[in-house]
Formats: C-alpha cells, structure tokens, sequence
C-alpha cells in the first residue's frame, strides 16, 4: 500500500471533542502534493493519528455552506 502523504496547511476550527481527547475539525490539507482541499474528520490528540473523514473541494464546501443556511436549526 503506496504512503499517505499530507500537509496541514490551514486549522479552521474544533466542530467537537470526545472524552479521549480526539478532535472533530476543519481544516485545509493538500493530499499527496495536491492542491488543497476542505477535510473534515477526527484527530487524535497531538495529530499522531487521524480518523476516515469527508474531503471537499471549495465549491461542495459553499453547495455545502448553502445548504446549511437553508436548514432551519
């Protein structure tokens, strides 16, 4: 199985925390020297570990932002 590569290239805020310390977070990272996308998946405390997450490119992210105006919460 080929190595993950990513960089973190930009936090945007914690969504939640669990009790272990794990973070729920957006945040801007470049894939395998890709150009950068939307992330939003959990990570373990100092980073050493990460969770399966949903990755989005600018547009989903303002479909998504759209969508989320919409919704009467």
């Amino acid at each position: 199985m080929a190595e993950l590569k990513y960089e973190v290239k930009e936090s945007f805020g914690v969504l939640s925390e669990s009790a272990k310390g794990w973070t729920k977070e957006l945040r801007s990272i470049s894939w395998n020297d890709r150009e950068p996308k939307y992330d939003i998946r959990e990570w373990s405390p100092n980073d050493e570990k990460m969770g399966k997450g949903v990755t989005l490119s600018k547009e989903e992210l303002k479909k998504l932002k759209e969508i989320l105006n919409d919704m009467d919460l």
